[in-house]
Parts: structure tokens; C-alpha cells; sequence
């Protein structure tokens, strides 16, 4: 209990020295957009609590909060497609599989958990879009719906899943990769937002450019190497590498579902203003970052 309230102190100091330093840089230079560096610190303390409470009083408290995390994750996502009013029943069913695929969590299950929503909610959803809806944009919406649920829910139920497979290393585990992530984040917004002059996708999202990529590659990459023998029990080698992963990956997937929004969100410039900063643009990067270190990590090491 001493090692956790120790390491939940250093974050907690971490948290309020990179919030006081965002306040100051935007006092001194306010002509700069801070807006998505200060979303992505509050979603830093809105896990942090979360976290706390896991650790130190009931880690069902986590679980709930990821499972609801994931509900509004998909809602946001579902509130950008150009739906019919065949579609709902279809949104329903997605929202029911939720509280099932964290029932598999709760109960320790991988087997399901990792083939509920790939295989079996894959297959069912055309069901109860197909019956007395006919076939007028069948595809599209199945096919987007789809696209939310491995997303929205199976890749951020992973992170619930960390203290189920290692109630040893697990907690740990998730607030590393967390910390990781958003500092990747973080540090690709500031690089980008001083050096980025070479874009990777414009027309989608700005903020996102090649030299924020290697500065934020670098940067997590040493800060994995500093973090690692306090949150992991992993050796050098993957300790540095993990940082590599989730730097590559958070990348990716801010991308992913940048293009994703852009997307969905063509025409409907006031919407794309108003989604700004919710649910979606704080966990794109967990979208890919929770899933592929945790597979990764469970395949190199028994103690997942």
C-alpha cells in the first residue's frame, strides 16, 4: 500500500507541475491555442481520480468508470453519423453489448472478452438492422457501427481488463500506459503547435505533423525509460520499447480518429466546432495505445 500512495504522490506532483506550467504559458502567450494540450491534462486528472479510487478503495469503481467512458465514447461517435431512423435500433443493441462485454471483465473471461465484440457482435448487428429495415444504406450504417464498437468499446475495455489478467502489475500498468499516452500527446500538441510546419493530414487535423511525431517518439521514449522500474516490472530492453509502442500507436490512432471525425463530420462545420475537446478527443490515442500494449505485453510475458 506504501509503494502505491508513493507512486499516486509523484503522479499527483507530476499532474500539478504540468498544470501550473500550461496556466503560465498561456498567460505569457495568448495569442498560442492551448485548447487541446488543456483538454488532454484534465482527462490526465479525471483519470488520475479515477485511478486513486481504484487503488486505494475498490477497483470495481474503475471498471464501472471505463464501462461509462465507453457509453459516451460511442454516443459522441453515434451523434456525428447522418442517421436514419432505422439506425436506432441498431444503436440500441450496440449500447446493450456495453455492460456485457465488461461482464466478461468483471468475471475474468479473456476468452470471451476478446471474441464477444471481433466475432459474435460483428455478426449479429446487420440482424436487427436487416429485419423490416430493407437494404437503403445497409452498409454504411452497419459498417460505421462497427467501426465504433471495436473502437469506442473493445479497444478502451482493455483498459479495465489490465487488473483482471494481473491484479499484481495491472493498476500499475494502466496508469503507465495512461501517463505514456498523454504525455505523447502532450508533447506532440507543443511541438507541433511551435515547429510543425510539415502536416500530415491538413484538411483533417492541423495539429498533427511530422516533427511533432519525433519529438513526442523521443520525448516518451526517455520518459519510459525513467518510468518504467516504478510502475512495471519489465526489464531494459522492454521497458524502453514499451515507450516506442505507445508512442507509434498513440500516434496512429490520435490520426485514425481525427481522419474518423473529418469524415463523419463533412458539411457540418458548426457540429465538427461543438465536438471539440469531448470524449473522442481525449482518448483517440487509447483507442490504440490500451489494446496493442496489452496484447504485446501479455504475449511476452506470463504474468499477464
Amino acid at each position: 500500500m506504501i509503494e502505491k500512495i508513493v507512486t499516486l504522490s509523484v503522479v499527483f506532483i507530476g499532474l500539478c507541475t504540468a498544470t501550473i506550467a500550461l496556466y503560465g504559458f498561456k498567460k505569457q502567450q495568448p495569442d498560442k491555442d492551448f485548447t487541446g494540450i488543456w483538454f488532454r491534462v484534465k482527462t490526465w486528472w479525471g483519470m488520475f481520480v479515477i485511478f486513486c479510487f481504484a487503488t486505494l478503495f475498490n477497483p470495481i469503481v474503475s471498471l464501472f468508470s471505463i464501462m461509462v467512458l465507453c457509453f459516451y465514447s460511442l454516443k459522441e461517435y453515434f451523434s456525428m453519423m447522418k442517421t436514419r431512423k432505422s439506425d436506432r435500433r441498431l444503436f440500441l443493441w450496440s449500447y446493450l453489448m456495453i455492460p456485457l462485454q465488461f461482464l466478461w471483465i468483471y468475471v475474468g473471461w479473456y476468452g470471451m472478452f476478446i471474441v464477444f465484440i471481433p466475432i459474435y457482435v460483428f455478426l449479429f448487428l446487420p440482424v436487427p438492422r436487416i429485419i423490416g429495415k430493407g437494404t437503403l444504406g445497409f452498409l454504411r450504417s452497419v459498417s460505421f457501427t462497427q467501426w465504433g464498437m471495436m473502437l469506442m468499446v473493445f479497444g478502451l475495455s482493455h483498459l479495465a481488463f489490465y487488473s483482471s489478467a494481473s491484479p499484481e502489475y495491472g493498476p500499475n500498468l494502466v496508469l503507465y500506459l495512461i501517463v505514456l499516452t498523454q504525455v505523447n500527446d502532450v508533447v506532440h500538441s507543443i511541438i507541433s503547435l511551435y515547429f510543425g510546419k510539415h502536416k500530415v493530414v491538413p484538411t483533417s487535423n492541423p495539429n498533427i505533423s511530422w516533427e511533432g511525431f519525433a519529438g513526442a517518439f523521443l520525448f516518451t521514449t526517455i520518459a519510459s525509460y525513467v518510468l518504467y522500474p516504478y510502475f512495471t516490472p519489465f526489464g531494459i530492453v522492454y521497458g524502453v520499447l514499451s515507450g516506442v509502442l505507445i508512442s507509434v500507436t498513440g500516434y496512429f490512432g490520435s490520426l485514425t480518429v481525427s481522419v474518423l471525425k473529418r469524415d463523419l463530420l463533412i458539411g457540418d462545420k458548426e457540429k465538427f466546432e461543438t465536438l471539440q475537446g469531448k470524449y473522442l478527443s481525449r482518448i483517440d490515442s487509447l483507442t490504440y495505445t490500451a489494446p496493442v500494449f496489452f496484447h504485446v505485453t501479455r504475449y511476452f510475458f506470463d504474468f499477464m
